[in-house]
């Protein structure tokens, strides 16, 4: 599939379709809804742009809302189960990594969803298990509100490395 195609696709798609194929890039309904009623688009530039601004908007419920689909970083039992693909995918480094940091990443996120009310997010995606550690040890005495703020800038990081691995797919 071509950028075009996913494009038109996208476009085309019935208004259910649409919507679980966004929802899944975001795991946030209003953004999502918003995402739809914002068709057609131009090109992915133009997803992009509107996807940003629409996240920017996002309340804390909402922000929450979307933290709610991602495995702990580190969660090697749902690595391989409920989030398996895209887990997997996007935290596949952590899988290769020492025992004692895994240890300790999975017990610093507890740590940190204890403090915080919510699960740590980073975008992981070509980060090494240690390198998400260091930022979870740099992270976890902020202030909830400076999480909130922090997570929400990695969840729109990672919606537009999903957006644009739906719409640009690599050619095969």
């Amino acid at each position: 599939m071509t950028p075009t195609d996913a494009i038109d696709e996208l476009n085309l798609s019935p208004m259910e379709q649409a919507f679980e194929q966004l929802y899944d890039c975001c795991h946030c309904r209003r953004w999502a809804h918003d995402m739809v009623a914002a068709r057609p688009f131009e090109n992915a530039m133009d997803v992009l742009a509107h996807a940003e601004r629409f996240w920017a908007s996002a309340t804390e419920s909402e922000i929450l809302e979307a933290f709610s689909g991602h495995a702990r970083i580190g969660d090697i039992e749902k690595l391989r189960s409920r989030f398996a693909g895209r887990a997997k995918d996007e935290q596949g480094q952590v899988l290769q990594t020492d025992e004692s940091v895994l240890r300790e990443l999975h017990q610093l996120n507890i740590d940190y969803e204890q403090r915080h009310g919510f699960i740590f997010i980073v975008c992981a995606k070509g980060r090494s298990a240690e390198a998400m550690l260091q930022t979870l040890r740099e992270r976890i005495d902020n202030s909830r509100a400076d999480e909130l703020r922090n997570g929400a800038g990695e969840q729109g990081q990672i919606t537009r490395l999903r957006l644009l691995q739906w719409l640009q797919p690599t050619e095969q």
